[in-house]
């Protein structure tokens, strides 16, 4: 496998050192085919998924592939006027000087992508490493067997193997194409493998994109209005079936609170899920066996709210509120991913910085309030990612935001340009004039020091 995997990764470099790449109206070209695809494969892609973990199809749709197809459009459109070179203010020590910083791409990358959004987190990356003029190598997840196998479908359909590919597979795979030497790699999955794939491109000095994880908390004070509080927590978490990086992973609401939250949580569950939601269309199933046995045994020597019935044989859980739970049990240890939600009371707004800080720096960070003090002091006080205040995941809407962790959570940020620029070198070029020189740079140094110390003004 490794040989075939090396010979593979040698054709890509060839194919970028050819300069094809390089070329814009190639690359917009290529966006535009990939986006007819999508919209031609949309069904497809739509059924696959629901093939792989019964994903809604209203979900497929506004989370997977209308998401992707919003940012290629946005690339199609802008792609020109990022590429261009930007030209910034020049030191007056370089006069007579134009200074620029060029985007060039990186070369050959490696995209490593999760199930959770299995066609969104592969394409979008995909689609920002093609429109900088790289190659790309992706590795979709081996959980979601359907997805994949469409994406790999997909991807020959509109690029030659030496531009972009894609390996099916296992774990055994990502380790085998993780030993090959690449330009960049962009990795999307918990923080546990995160930290073996930085570890391997270190060895490489790889630079790197990492999309991990964490407890995202979710704080819900005395001055919230709860019943909509409610809603918009119920439909943060529990969309995808609570398999989301940012989704609201325990709640901390104000003890006077509690019991409204709790109440008009469990009317929004019914709400949206009926009374009984497993036969609800509109609730995805947990991804594997292996995770709806690790989800089951978080739920141990819990107290229940409501929630919790569950059923192997379809990977079912009910949408389940958990009372209380201890700091140190299991399902405090832990990110949930899945549609199990902790609710813990707090009395002083001191009591919230130990939960949260006890959880490293989480990638999403939610605040339901209507006081402004409230909010700046969450803001202030805690490292996150990046959070709403008075409702849940909508920033990862926006493309003129940066979407990305801090810590654990992650490293790099990506969305609109800011996707073009993870998967572009900046390199600063001086176009120096040759009709003068200053010549007191030059030995031997004559000019007084005092005078030098003062140059620092033109710098």
């Amino acid at each position: 496998m490794r040989h075939h995997i090396s010979k593979d990764v040698e054709s890509q470099r060839q194919f970028f050192n050819s300069g094809r790449t390089q070329d814009l109206k190639f690359r917009k070209g290529l966006l535009k085919k990939l986006r007819t695809e999508i919209i031609r494969q949309e069904n497809a892609i739509c059924d696959a998924l629901y093939a792989d973990f019964k994903k809604p199809r209203f979900e497929t749709l506004i989370a997977e592939t209308q998401f992707v197809l919003a940012e290629l459009n946005t690339f199609i459109r802008y792609l020109e006027l990022w590429a261009r070179p930007e030209r910034v203010p020049a030191s007056l020590l370089n006069f007579p000087s134009s200074d620029y910083i060029y985007k060039e791409p990186y070369g050959t990358v490696l995209i490593i992508a999760p199930w959770n959004y299995p066609f969104q987190l592969t394409l979008l990356p995909l689609i920002s490493a093609i429109a900088a003029g790289n190659t790309a190598v992706l590795k979709p997840s081996e959980l979601t067997p359907h997805t994949s196998k469409l994406i790999n479908e997909l991807v020959a359909s509109v690029f030659d193997p030496a531009h972009a590919m894609v390996f099916e597979g296992d774990a055994v795979v990502s380790k085998a194409l993780l030993e090959e030497k690449w330009d960049y790699i962009f990795f999307t999955g918990s923080t546990r493998v995160g930290k073996i794939v930085y570890e391997k491109a270190a060895s490489n000095l790889t630079p790197v994109t990492l999309e991990l994880g964490g407890k995202s908390p979710c704080i819900v004070d005395d001055s919230a209005p709860v019943a909509q509080a409610a809603r918009r927590i119920v439909w943060g978490k529990f969309l995808n079936a609570g398999q989301t990086c940012i989704a609201p992973d325990y709640i901390l609401v104000h003890a006077s609170a509690k019991a409204r939250l709790v109440e008009e949580l469990q009317k929004s569950i019914r709400s949206f899920f009926g009374d009984d939601p497993e036969r609800s269309p509109d609730l995805a199933r947990i991804i594997s066996d292996g995770h709806f046995q690790r989800l089951i045994g978080l739920l141990e020597g819990q107290q229940l709210l409501s929630g919790g019935q569950h059923t192997a044989g379809d990977r079912y859980i009910a949408p389940t509120l958990v009372d209380e739970p201890d700091k140190n049990s299991k399902i405090m240890k832990e990110e949930i991913f899945g549609p199990l939600l902790p609710i813990i009371s707090f009395e002083e707004e001191d009591e919230l910085d130990a939960w949260i800080s006890s959880y490293g720096k989480p990638l999403a960070a939610y605040v339901f309030s209507k006081r402004s003090s409230f909010q700046k002091r969450i803001l202030r006080k805690h490292r996150f990612g990046g959070g709403v205040i008075n409702d849940t995941l909508i920033h990862i809407s926006n493309k003129n935001l940066p979407f990305g962790g801090v810590g654990q959570s992650g490293l790099g940020a990506y969305h609109g340009k800011r996707s073009f620029d993870a998967f572009s070198h900046k390199k600063a070029i001086v176009k120096r004039g040759t009709w003068l020189d200053l010549k007191f740079r030059n030995p031997p140094y004559t000019l007084p020091i005092g005078l030098i110390k003062k140059l620092k003004h033109l710098l």
